[in-house]
């Protein structure tokens, strides 16, 4: 059965808004592993617009799950990963002015770096997940580099305004997971999915694990997060 992680990431966004001391993500996290959470994600960016490393620091100390650092891969943040030691480290694309991560690592572009930081971290004993678009060619590339598992970047799918395009894209997330599974990478998915557009992966049991923040943080603000990621887990339980 596939597992859900949860992202933290906008209650962190919330506190950083009014420069305020809350709300609290670690506070966010603790409430996600009691209703039934299998991770906690959260990705600290090099602008630090929401976490702190303060907040991965304490959450590396109180997580009883797994802790999930997704970051780019950096000089700055690999001294922080080894420091701190998160379970998984994500890796992902990174630009200042975007609003979220817009899309997967180009791995053919940055080969040679990004194998280099893999190696890195897990010669430090952290597992290493590749943030990636359901591209066939990217995820032979996360293979040939030794990476433990990929993410499926899922926002194109998501974001998809009409039936054709909702297609293709699920389609393209179909077969992504499938060659990474006969490759033997853990596959999971994230990015954009929501309440809804869970139901479509239904059935598609090479995926591991949906990393999912803003639609439960944004559920969690009506009905607190003890219900928003009960019905999130439910929901996965049904696929």
């Amino acid at each position: 059965m596939a597992e859900l992680a949860v992202n933290v990431d906008h209650v962190a966004t919330l506190r950083e808004a009014r420069g305020a001391k809350y709300p609290d993500p670690v506070g966010a996290a603790m409430a996600a592993e009691t209703a039934g959470a299998d991770a906690i994600v959260v990705h600290l960016r090099e602008d630090r617009r929401h976490v702190q490393e303060r907040d991965v620091r304490i959450l590396r100390q109180v997580v009883k799950t797994r802790l999930i650092l997704e970051m780019a891969a950096t000089s700055e943040m690999l001294g922080i990963a080894l420091d701190i030691k998160p379970d998984t480290v994500t890796l992902v694309p990174e630009k200042r002015e975007e609003l979220t991560t817009e899309g997967g690592l180009d791995l053919i572009t940055h080969q040679a770096s990004i194998r280099e930081a893999v190696a890195t971290l897990k010669n430090a004993g952290i597992d290493v997940c590749i943030f990636i678009d359901p591209d066939l060619d990217q995820i032979k590339v996360a293979h040939k580099i030794d990476a433990d598992a990929i993410e499926i970047h899922t926002g194109a799918f998501c974001d998809a305004e009409n039936g054709f395009d909702r297609d293709r894209e699920f389609s393209r997330i179909v077969d992504a997971a499938k060659i990474g599974t006969k490759l033997k990478l853990r596959v999971n998915a994230g990015h954009g999915i929501d309440y809804h557009s869970i139901s479509a992966f239904k059935g598609l049991d090479e995926i591991s694990e949906y990393s999912i923040g803003h639609s439960i943080v944004s559920q969690a603000v009506i009905t607190g997060f003890d219900v928003a990621v009960r019905d999130m887990l439910r929901l996965i339980k049904a696929l």
